[in-house]
């Protein structure tokens, strides 16, 4: 052990580990003296009974950086922050020592240097053979980097409370092996309606509905975590009203180092719009699925028809030619007049089949496109001379306005049954005595043929339904407007698959103006 420096206290009994005494007479003084100085990691030094410093070993002069020449025999309350002395707690600790033999305690102690270190202390009382006190031993051990670890996990800890406490959207809370509720957050609160105070100590099968809880679900539920590592699952859960609402839950075994089970750890969360949304989706899923379907068996009923009603029509229109070729000259005016009639009747019924046949086929997606570049003038004079006797017949001026010399990409056969569709129309409506025009022009990539007319106009919230399937604006059993009310409907899918479109521009009492535009070549 090191030297005792001469000080006021030389007269006193020395101590263990001290020098000359007669407590380490016996064999074995110098060993303990050698092991004590030779403690690195720990302070130890003794007092004399009035707080005195009477030894120093190496792990003293490490930690409290004072050599044996400036500590020895000065008071012990020199390593104390100025507040402890103060407050006389120095004393206090020798006192105490004193009446029960020991004292431990830790907090903050002073270097020579003026910095502070976390330390743990024991004082012993040290008493000779009569009982006298002696001394004091003095073990002191820095704990700053064990403390600021602690204080770290503390205050890691105490960021994970807030983090939890603060969750409103997730209900986060811990049970404890046996499934009883121990921790309650804030989202918990919100979600499930229950203070702390109120379910804390309660099994967590409570907010599960009667039937899960007699098909034992809850137990089963930390049977599965304990097997696999966690569970999760999807279900209903009951709030403190006895509401319910669709849960997310995510139940997790916790464990200590050693493995030992602490509890489960649970976390829920509310998923009753987002399942409402998906039934919502599915349902929507299956109403389109319903409707494509019976859209498609129309548009196969309507194929399948149309081809059975043209065989006996195209019958009947060969038997009423062949009747004409045979008696045609026997016939009375009036009888050809009937026959007529009977003829006319079949091609406006083959027509309206034919209508019906290419529905079908649009909306069943059979129809083939031959996308070719075309004159765009070239269209029109194609469908212009078929309407002509049907505009003189009813007195109407009919006008092929000019048009551009450029070609457009579309299926030629499919684009001159939009124009003699539009034009024939425009014939159809407009009163004896109107005028109906065509013509075209470009804009852009984009080439227009345009049919206008003077007749009666159509209202503006009429303009889109006289685009939907079998509507005829001014349709009556008396009307003299004949047809299905396809052919618009048609048309407009037929644009539209040529990467082109129809629109409408019309007022009522002053005409109608149709647009057919399809891409340039």
């Amino acid at each position: 052990m090191m030297a005792r420096d001469k000080s006021p206290h030389a007269g006193q009994p020395a101590l263990p580990g001290t020098g000359t005494s007669n407590y380490l007479s016996e064999p074995g003084a110098d060993l303990y003296r050698l092991l004590v100085d030779s403690v690195r990691d720990y302070a130890i030094f003794a007092l004399d009974p009035t707080g005195h410093v009477m030894t120093w070993n190496v792990g003293a002069m490490r930690i409290k950086g004072y050599s044996p020449a400036d500590i020895i025999g000065k008071h012990f309350s020199i390593f104390y922050p100025p507040e402890a002395v103060a407050s006389g707690f120095p004393a206090y600790e020798l006192r105490e020592a004193t009446r029960v033999g020991r004292f431990e305690d830790e907090g903050w102690r002073v270097r020579k240097d003026g910095s502070l270190f976390w330390a743990n202390v024991v004082i012993t009382a040290l008493r000779d053979p009569r009982g006298d006190l002696v001394g004091f031993a003095k073990v002191t051990r820095d704990l700053t980097e064990r403390r600021a670890a602690e204080e770290s996990l503390r205050q890691s800890e105490e960021r994970f409370r807030l983090l939890v406490e603060g969750v409103r959207d997730y209900a986060i809370f811990m049970l404890d092996p046996a499934g009883r509720i121990v921790s309650w957050n804030r989202g918990a609160e919100v979600l499930k309606q229950y203070r702390a105070e109120e379910i804390i100590g309660h099994s967590f099968s409570a907010f599960y509905p009667a039937e899960d809880v007699a098909a034992g679900k809850p137990a089963r539920e930390l049977e599965i975590a304990l097997r696999d590592g966690r569970y999760e699952d999807e279900g209903w859960r009951i709030r403190k009203d006895g509401s319910t609402f669709w849960a997310g839950v995510l139940i997790t075994p916790v464990r200590s180092a050693d493995g030992t089970l602490l509890g489960f750890s649970k976390v829920t969360r509310d998923l009753t719009e987002r399942r409402a949304a998906q039934e919502r989706a599915i349902a929507d899923t299956r109403r389109i699925t319903e409707i494509e379907t019976a859209s498609r068996t129309k548009s196969e009923f309507l194929t399948a028809m149309s081809h059975e009603l043209r065989t006996p029509i195209n019958a009947t229109m060969g038997y009423a030619d062949l009747l004409m070729m045979e008696i045609g000259g026997q016939l009375s005016e009036q009888q050809r007049e009937y026959v007529g009639r009977v003829r006319g009747s079949q091609e406006h019924l083959l027509a309206i089949i034919n209508d019906l046949l290419n529905y079908g086929r649009i909306e069943a997606g059979q129809l083939g496109y031959d996308i070719a570049p075309a004159p765009l003038a070239e269209l029109i004079d194609k469908v212009f001379p078929m309407v002509e006797p049907q505009a003189v017949t009813k007195g109407l001026v009919l006008v092929r306005q000019p048009c551009a010399d450029v070609h457009v990409k579309v299926d030629r056969i499919k684009a001159e049954q939009i124009i003699l569709n539009l034009l024939s129309n425009a014939v159809k409506f407009t009163p004896s005595g109107g005028h109906v025009s065509i013509g075209c022009k470009v804009e852009g990539m984009v080439g227009h043929i345009i049919v206008e007319d003077d007749g009666p106009g159509i209202p503006p919230d009429q303009h889109e339904a006289i685009f939907a399937p079998f509507v005829q604006l001014g349709r009556s059993l008396t009307s003299g407007h004949e047809g299905t009310g396809l052919g618009l409907a048609i048309s407009r899918d037929l644009a539209r698959a040529m990467a082109g479109d129809i629109t409408l521009r019309s007022v009522p009492g002053m005409g109608a103006r149709f647009t057919l535009t399809l891409p340039i070549a």
